[in-house]
């Protein structure tokens, strides 16, 4: 029987091993909580610090993030309890110490895994309140939450009642879903995987109700079930189990195809799953050779050592409403919406809700069908363009596709499971059968617009054909995974970019085929065409900026044609994005001008003559240019809606430094470069934005990434938050471009882009945003770093700054010293920390040591006021440096 609700709600006192590594040397000291040292806290805190087993390094950690972060925030619908439990749980995260598993800790604390969550999220009010570990840990557990509770709707709803069992309490029906649970937890090694953890709980049902009396089953399982040859479980069999002889585990071909029509599942996946999956885990299990019905205990005591393992949430808690795991509201609703089977024998048509695992099996049913004239070998058609090449292509094409399908299969099985290859093998043979259908199409259009049929230079382009069969392929793992641009959908380990890093493919190779495939393929479902389109803001968003990427000796080679020779003209901007690139043009670019005959066996330029702009680079900075100001306008939006005549001037100095200060965005995001050049114009301005307002606003853009803005490359290696970007990198880079905004002959502005309907016939650009921006020291190539004028301090962030005094000191000798050893040294150690405060307080002042106003802190502004007014000499202003300012 699975656990009642009492068992869970009291975990046992138990000693805490292996789990002190972050505290103090002395690890029996942390082991156990000492009240006696934690007198300067509030006693129930402490009490809940003993009944969460928390060490005295946890307690110490939770305490300060309650001071410093928690306790003065707006009111909250939690009590102190709940969010004490949540400090408790973010230190314990980050000190590897939580001895309790999700579900004993939610039990102490007395919320459900929905509401802790929400909880922890709306605690993060500044930007190191949860750090990327705990975010990361935190996303993980409600991704494994979400796909086991549709799951389980799944199996309550659809599959066991009313459709197969008449009784839902019944041993069967737990000893099932229980199974499954130890089945996904110990096989499946990424349990997030909506579709395959459904074709293996088919599976287990399969397994047992083909061992149950079919008098108590219903139709179509009832006939089904009547033709197996096992007998019903006897209380006999059970005892005799152990001494049966273990045999191969028999298919019931009959009852799992009855399984899989019912559920619009894929017979031949799941038989898959069945063979390899599911009969490896009975006989681990020794379940293999089994008649009649696993004992639930031993099936219970199993999984109970797995979920302590894990540590995380009892799934079995499901079976008895237990109320840590209920949903909310919404989810409720979709559960209470779930149709039940029309019983009554009326042919009438019920309508039918998309539940997330209805809509994935429509997905890949719907992908199978349009893939159902397809193969995944080169049809003839192709064979003959193939044949009509220069150099025939057909051996290297073959070689290449099965070379990359070992890789495939081989990654996939890594990522999912140990016995998954069939799967991955199944899905690359899907991917190769799209991969060859576009790429007939694509050759069919371009003999049409071109009047050739000799695709030699296009054909034996490697890259070309990689990206082609890598976008099929991420077709195919989108629909698989469900995560074809719902902004609900699961995140997991097989999204987009996996496909990039399994094939060693660069992300601005991948980008040039997107358009073309997406409209050489008329069968793309409106969602997948938005997901490939979110794919290709990704790469141009950050991806496409990776270090080795091939964008950088593009851009240093139009550099190196001369000051004229730009990447995209800004006077480019005002016009439509218009253009009739093809994969042939992006893949064989740079190539000819658009007045010269558009052959695609363009021969490469004569010595001595100028080099030819382009196509890819010239039509991925148009896009990237739209995508860059729509992003902006909407941050903007947010923010500065009483000072509109800012907006362009952000989008000139933005525009700037995509054109002409490139580097800046390599291994780094554009949603960074948005923030700082929004908070340095208007610093320079003098128009009061801070930065605790900028992250707000784009926390609470949808699509956005902590990570984005808490973790920035500063310089080779090191990384850290974007407001010792913005100081050290960002501000020291562009201060002479910033300061002359401020002149009475600023820059002239450039063009507002024409921001066109989205070329795939979608929804607007993804909302972007930024994170919290910040300010300080700027360097300027024509003065010592440390030089600092009155007119240039403006731009210097007062008073909002993320650290303590010692900080301060090491920021003044990084800016002060050209040695990057001592700016490595930032952490205290060899290698390079990421600094532990940036915050905010929470009445809207931004201080220097994050506390709320002091003497101390007036003084600094008043000082640095005179610093303005008195225009000291630069001798005397160095005298501040870094700690005056800030």
């Amino acid at each position: 029987m699975p656990p009642k609700k009492r068992s869970s709600g009291t975990p046992q006192k138990k000693e805490l091993k292996g789990n002190t590594k972050s505290g103090s040397p002395d690890s029996s000291e942390n082991a156990v909580l000492s009240p006696e040292r934690h007198k300067d806290k509030e006693s129930e805190f402490v009490s809940l610090s003993e009944e969460l087993q928390a060490t005295n390094p946890i307690c110490d950690h939770a305490w300060r993030i309650w001071e410093r972060e928690i306790r003065s925030m707006d009111k909250m619908p939690y009590s102190n309890r709940h969010q004490w439990g949540a400090c408790l749980f973010i230190a314990g995260m980050e000190l590897d110490g939580i001895s309790l598993t999700f579900t004993q800790f939610l039990k102490v604390v007395g919320l459900s895994v929905k509401q802790f969550i929400s909880l922890v999220r709306k605690m993060d009010v500044n930007v190191d309140t949860i750090s990327p570990k705990v975010n990361t840990a935190l996303k993980r557990l409600e991704n494994k939450y979400n796909v086991t509770l549709a799951l389980y709707q799944r199996f309550v709803n659809d599959l066991t009642v009313p459709c197969m069992f008449l009784s839902r309490r019944t041993e069967l029906w737990e000893s099932s879903w229980t199974m499954f649970l130890l089945a996904k937890g110990t096989f499946l090694q990424m349990e997030d995987d909506l579709v395959i953890a459904f074709q293996l709980l088919l599976c287990v049902l399969e397994f047992f109700t083909k061992r149950f009396t079919p008098s108590l089953l219903q139709s179509p399982y009832k006939s089904a079930v009547s033709s197996s040859t096992l007998s019903p479980p006897t209380r006999t069999s059970r005892r005799n189990q152990g001494k049966a002889k273990p045999r191969p585990p028999e298919m019931d071909v009959q009852l799992l195809e009855t399984l899989c029509k019912e559920s619009d599942c894929s017979v031949d996946e799941v038989k898959n799953v069945y063979q390899t999956t599911f009969c490896a885990f009975l006989d681990s299990v020794g379940l293999s050779g089994l008649q009649g019905l696993p004992p639930m205990e031993t099936l219970s005591k199993q999984y109970e050592e797995l979920y302590h393992k894990n540590k995380d949430f009892d799934a079995r808690l499901f079976l008895v409403d237990d109320e840590t795991l209920s949903p909310n509201k919404t989810e409720v609703s979709k559960v209470e919406m779930t149709p039940r089977k029309n019983l009554s024998g009326d042919d009438v048509a019920i309508p039918v809700p998309q539940t997330p695992i209805r809509a994935a099996m429509n997905s890949i049913q719907q992908l199978r069908v349009d893939l159902t004239s397809a193969s995944d070998q080169p049809s003839s058609n192709l064979l003959v363009y193939y044949k009509n090449c220069t150099v025939d292509p057909t051996e290297e094409i073959r070689k290449r596709v099965e070379e990359l399908g070992q890789v495939f299969i081989k990654r996939f099985a890594q990522a999912v499971g140990q016995h998954c290859e069939g799967l991955g093998r199944k899905r690359f043979n899907l991917g190769a059968q799209l991969y060859y259908k576009v790429m007939e199409s694509m050759l069919k259009s371009e003999e049409k617009r071109l009047s050739v049929q000799n695709f030699s230079k296009l054909l034996n382009n490697a890259a070309f054909h990689t990206s082609l069969l890598a976008c099929a392929l991420e077709v195919v793992m989108a629909t698989y995974v469900g995560n074809s641009g719902a902004s609900d959908s699961v995140e997991t380990d097989l999204c987009f970019p996996w496909i990039l890093d399994v094939f060693r493919l660069p992300a601005f190779d991948f980008y040039k085929v997107i358009e073309s495939f997406i409209k050489a393929e008329p069968t793309l479902k409106h969602d997948m065409m938005k997901h490939l389109e979110q794919c290709e803001h990704v790469i141009m968003e950050s991806l496409a900026w990776k270090a080795d990427s091939p964008l950088f000796d593009l851009l240093k080679q139009s550099r190196e044609e001369g000051p004229g020779e730009q990447a995209e003209p800004p006077a480019t901007l005002n016009q439509p994005l218009h253009h009739n690139h093809t994969a042939a043009d992006l893949y064989l670019s740079p190539v000819r001008p658009s007045r010269q005959p558009p052959a695609t066996e363009a021969e490469p330029p004569t010595p001595g003559t100028k080099a030819l702009r382009s196509n890819s680079l010239s039509l991925f900075y148009k896009k990237l240019y739209r995508m860059a100001y729509l992003r902006l306008k909407t941050l903007f939006s947010h923010l500065l809606t009483s000072h509109p005549e800012l907006e362009p001037i952000i989008w000139t100095l933005l525009q700037h430094t995509l054109q002409n200060e490139y580097e800046l965005m390599r291994d780094r995001h554009l949603d960074q470069l948005i923030m700082s050049a929004m908070y340095a114009i208007c610093k320079v301005k003098n128009v009061d934005l801070r930065f605790k307002t900028i992250v707000t606003a784009y926390k609470e853009m949808p699509n956005t990434n902590q990570e984005t803005f808490k973790r920035v490359l500063i310089r080779e290696g090191q990384y850290d938050s974007i407001i010792v970007f913005y100081n050290l990198v960002f501000m020291q880079k562009l201060k002479t471009n910033i300061l002359q905004y401020s002149s009475p002959r600023p820059p002239p502005l450039s063009p507002i882009p024409r921001i066109p309907c989205s070329p795939y016939k979608n929804s607007p650009l993804r909302v972007p945003g930024s994170n919290n921006v910040y300010v300080s020291p700027l360097k300027s190539s024509r003065m010592s770093p440390v030089v600092m004028t009155p007119r240039s301090r403006i731009l210097i962030s007062i008073g909002e700054s993320f650290g303590s005094a010692d900080k301060f000191q090491k920021i003044n000798e990084m800016v002060s010293s050209t040695d990057w050893s001592l700016k490595r040294s930032l952490g205290g150690g060899s290698a390079p920390k990421p600094l532990k405060r940036l915050r905010f307080d929470m009445d809207g002042q931004d201080e220097a040591d994050g506390s709320k106003s002091s003497g101390e802190s007036t003084l600094i502004q008043k000082l640095a006021e005179m610093i303005l007014q008195k225009q000291l000499n630069f001798e005397i202003f160095l005298l501040f440096k870094i700690t005056v300012l800030f």
